[in-house]
């Protein structure tokens, strides 16, 4: 079975990976979330993304702000990124929207819409890519 990782880069993101969390176990897809932030401590999160990748299909990056967590995984990883920005700031995410679609070229972020809807379109993104693949 397919195994989707979600990273966040904070604790306080929690609430809105929550609405993805739990459409990947009413289907049963497996998933692991980590809180690793690009800007606290990427080390951290490049030492992980290097050791684990092999483990996961696809990857759901949840970041608000300035958002660089979903650019910066996908510059680690030829999987699958998904960005889901999150309705927080002055903004209320409107700039981790546009952080996370003006990735430089060789560097793909599919990016969702802000918050909730974007978080449970991005879950059913990588559903319809994991039922494509077993399709094969």
């Amino acid at each position: 079975m397919k195994k989707i990782l979600i990273v966040s880069g904070s604790k306080s993101d929690e609430n809105l990976v929550k609405v993805g969390t739990e459409l990947l176990e009413n289907w049963e897809i497996q998933y692991d979330y980590k809180v690793l932030s690009a800007h606290r401590n990427l080390k951290e999160l490049m030492k992980f993304i290097e050791e684990n990748e092999k483990e996961y299909f696809a990857i759901i990056a949840v970041a608000g702000l300035a958002a660089a967590l979903p650019g910066v995984i996908a510059s680690l990883t030829q999987k699958p990124v998904i960005g889901v920005p999150n309705e927080v700031g002055t903004l209320k995410g409107i700039d981790a929207l546009l952080s996370m679609t003006q990735m430089p070229g060789g560097v793909p972020v599919a990016t969702m819409g802000i918050g909730k809807q974007g978080m449970k379109n991005a879950v059913y993104f990588v559903k319809r890519l994991i039922e494509n693949e077993e399709e094969k």
